[in-house]
């Protein structure tokens, strides 16, 4: 690891020893496929579709002529609207060989906000499916269309509006296809994904050529991908966690994309790694908290495993231990980012401890700088003490999309990016994410931050999942409430359970005053908890006993 910075401070460069890739994403792709023609590209699992690379490389070529016959230009947004699929990766690369802006849609949106971002992206033409279980996206589609003067066609995936794109490419050249590639540069606009929005409207992270092929390459450095690998891949392809840390890792190590459901199934998970001997997995913890509670998932042989990424949120230690133990992911990374830069920042290395991979997000990737400052200064904090994640380098975003004021507040006049994330680095360089600056709690002038009481309440019996946030007090400012998930079998535990639980191993502020027991938390569809919402809830919640007691009394 290269430190230049004064050990003290919480600052620290990553190497450079690996060149950065000043290429675009298609002639990075077009090298894949060179070396390696008739290996494995990409699987879908559930329908036995399968592509070598020059396969692969030849419909997205379709695509991309396709898309241009039907008049789309450099700069162009166009959206994209469905669950993973094998379509969703090859509209990935081929708008990146015809310079066009994949807008990611949510598959999780509705009509306000499918409006919202066809609108404020000032898309040209959106690609969809047209329904996914409760899902009715033709509809919603034909709802919001005609409202958005921008958009002047939509075709959808499975029908003949999408096979008439493929047909159109007869009107376009190999030849035509190849200049239009060759005028591009890697630092062009080539991606908008829309934060998870989960407070206020989402904005969209302009991302280029550079950020995000960088980024995926490096990920996939860190996990010493090669053209032996195979990458289940059940995140989300919308979100950075699936088209970068995912495809673009991929894509750019020859290793195999395996896409083993539309959306997350655990059962779906688990059989796509064992018929496809897959050596790596990526989930948000959550998601491997389900495969693990599968009642048979003994019997799914996982033993081609090695390595693969737990993101998203932090991942519990008891969890970690079992994902090493009982999958076989003993390379198992973490890494910590967000959409914003491109999107990781931080990454553990596949030699370091379970210390490490489970108490820390790792060290600062290659090429980037980070820096944990005071909030009110802006000044490096030292090692050991908390303050906000900042980082600079190839991986931020240009911004943004039509929202300098939004890009200003983020990215300060030096280039850093201020994630409003509160971290702690040690004096190795390694960084512990501690919670969001919006998240902590301060309970009588005491700052509290959920993350270390969440991970005391993993070890409680009958608690699979927790989520702590911070409540209104008329007499501390705040008060801590649990959202507990209770373990298969076990006996949810009560105020008075979790108070004794807790009474002698933590300082009492820290001890929450209130037990919400809950099958699930509301969650983004990348599996960010929406705490925002649980605060909502519980407001209401806490409002109905307080009537309820005044009613009684």
């Amino acid at each position: 690891m290269s430190d230049q910075i004064a050990a003290q401070l919480s600052s620290s460069r990553g190497d450079a020893e690996t060149p950065l890739l000043e290429e675009t994403i298609g002639a990075n792709l077009e090298r894949t496929v060179a070396a390696f023609p008739d290996g494995a590209a990409l699987v879908e699992a559930w329908s036995g579709r399968r592509w070598t690379w020059a396969e692969f490389d030849r419909d997205v070529n379709i695509l991309a002529r396709g898309l241009m016959a039907r008049g789309i230009e450099v700069g162009d947004r166009v959206g994209v609207w469905s669950p993973n699929r094998a379509e969703w990766t090859i509209f990935q690369y081929a708008t990146a060989k015809i310079g066009a802006i994949l807008v990611n849609v949510n598959p999780a949106y509705r009509t306000h906000e499918l409006e919202y971002v066809v609108a404020q992206s000032g898309m040209r033409a959106l690609l969809s499916a047209t329904s996914y279980k409760t899902s009715q996206y033709r509809a919603m589609v034909e709802t919001v269309a005609p409202k958005i003067a921008s958009l002047e066609w939509v075709a959808f995936f499975d029908d003949e509006s999408y096979d008439a794109i493929l047909a159109a490419a007869a009107e376009v050249s190999e030849e035509q296809l190849r200049e239009r590639s060759a005028g591009l540069s890697a630092a062009d606009a080539i991606n908008i994904q829309y934060t998870s929005g989960t407070t206020g409207f989402p904005k969209g992270a302009t991302l280029s050529h550079r950020n995000i092929l960088n980024n995926g390459f490096f990920v996939g450095e860190m996990l010493h991908y090669t053209q032996a690998d195979r990458v289940c891949i059940p995140v989300p392809f919308y979100h950075c966690f699936g088209m970068v840390m995912g495809n673009l890792a991929c894509t750019s190590h020859g290793s195999t994309m395996v896409i083993p459901a539309p959306t997350f199934e655990p059962a779906a998970t688990m059989e796509a790694v064992a018929q496809e001997r897959c050596t790596s997995l990526y989930g948000v913890p959550t998601m491997f908290i389900a495969e693990l509670s599968l009642p048979n998932f003994a019997e799914y042989d996982l033993s081609s495993l090695r390595t693969g990424i737990m993101a998203g949120s932090p991942c519990p230690i008891e969890v970690m231990k079992r994902v090493i133990a009982e999958m076989h992911m003993g390379e198992v990374a973490i890494n910590y980012g967000m959409t914003e830069t491109s999107p990781v920042s931080t990454s553990t290395r596949r030699d370091d401890d379970l210390r490490l991979r489970t108490e820390t997000v790792g060290r600062v990737m290659p090429h980037l700088e980070i820096k944990v400052v005071d909030p009110t200064t802006g000044e490096p904090v030292e090692r050991g003490m908390t303050g906000e994640f900042c980082t600079k380098g190839y991986s931020v975003m240009l911004g943004y999309w039509n929202d300098v004021e939004k890009t200003q507040e983020a990215i300060d006049a030096d280039g850093w990016m201020h994630t409003g994330d509160l971290a702690v680095m040690d004096e190795a360089g390694y960084c512990s994410i501690v919670g969001r600056i919006k998240d902590m709690v301060i309970r009588g002038g005491e700052n509290i931050y959920p993350r270390e009481i969440e991970e005391f309440l993993y070890l409680h019996p009958d608690v699979a999942d927790v989520q702590v946030i911070g409540v209104p007090d008329e007499k501390y400012g705040e008060e801590l409430m649990a959202w507990i998930i209770v373990r298969e079998g076990h006996q949810a535990p009560t105020k008075e359970d979790i108070k004794e639980f807790c009474t002698g191993k933590l300082a009492h502020y820290k001890v929450p005053r209130y037990v919400h027991v809950v099958e699930s938390f509301p969650m983004t569809v990348t599996g960010k908890i929406r705490k925002i919402e649980m605060r909502e809830e519980a407001v209401r919640l806490l409002h109905l006993e307080q009537a309820a007691a005044i009613k009684h009394a």
